[in-house]
C-alpha cells in the first residue's frame, strides 16, 4: 500500500508539469492561456491561440506524462502502482496544486494512461475517439464524444479484468484497471462540465 501511495504521489506531481504554460513562454506569449480562447491550459487551446505546432508539442508532452507516470508506478508497485500513478497524473494535469487547481481537461494525459496501463485497448480507444471527432453529430460536441469514449474505456477495462484478457506490454488486468479508467473518466468529465458552465455563465 505504501508503494502504491508513493506511485500515486509521483504520478500526481508528473501530471502537474505545466506543459501549456511553458509552451506559451517559449513562444513569447505573455497573456495567460486561462484568460484566452477556451480558457483551458491544454493542447487544443494552445493550438488555437499560439499555433498548431505548439499545440502538437503540448499534446505529445501531456501524453508522455501519462506514460511516464505509468512506467514509474509499475517500477514502484507493479500493476497497482502503474494504474495509481497514471490515474494520478490525469488528476494532477486537471487539478494542479501549483496553479490553484486550474489545469487542462486531461484527455491527452489519459491517452498516455491507456498506453501505459491498457495498451491492448489503445487501438479501440483511437477508433472511438476518431469516430466521435469525425462524426458530424459530435464534431462540435467534444464533451459528448469524450463521454462516449470514457464509457467505452471503462467498459473495456472491466471486460479485460473479468476475463483476464491479454494486455500486450501492460500490467496484468486487475480491478485496478477499471477503477483507474473510471476515476480518470470522472475527473475529465468534471473538467468538461466546469468548462461548459463557465462558457454559459
Amino acid at each position: 500500500m505504501a508503494r502504491t501511495t508513493a506511485a500515486a504521489a509521483v504520478g500526481y506531481v508528473l501530471g502537474t508539469f505545466p506543459s501549456a504554460d511553458l509552451a506559451a513562454r517559449a513562444a513569447h506569449h505573455t497573456a495567460d492561456l486561462r484568460s484566452e480562447g477556451s480558457g483551458n491550459p491544454g493542447a487544443a487551446n494552445v493550438a488555437n491561440v499560439i499555433g498548431r505546432q505548439w499545440g502538437a508539442s503540448v499534446m505529445m508532452v501531456d501524453v508522455a506524462k501519462g506514460v511516464a507516470a505509468g512506467r514509474i508506478g509499475a517500477g514502484l508497485a507493479a500493476g497497482a502502482g502503474a494504474n495509481a500513478a497514471a490515474t494520478a497524473a490525469v488528476v494532477g494535469h486537471c487539478y494542479p496544486v501549483w496553479n490553484g487547481f486550474h489545469g487542462g481537461k486531461g484527455v491527452a494525459t489519459s491517452v498516455g494512461q491507456v498506453l501505459a496501463t491498457f495498451p491492448a485497448y489503445f487501438p479501440i480507444d483511437f477508433m472511438v475517439g476518431f469516430a466521435g471527432v469525425s462524426n458530424p453529430r459530435f464534431r462540435h460536441r467534444t464533451f459528448v464524444a469524450n463521454t462516449i469514449a470514457s464509457i467505452a474505456w471503462v467498459g473495456a477495462a472491466t471486460l479485460w479484468w473479468r476475463r483476464r484478457l491479454p494486455n500486450l506490454w501492460g500490467p496484468e488486468p486487475t480491478i485496478a484497471l477499471p477503477l483507474g479508467a473510471l476515476t480518470s473518466s470522472l475527473v475529465i468529465y468534471g473538467r468538461f462540465r466546469s468548462s461548459l458552465g463557465a462558457e454559459q455563465s
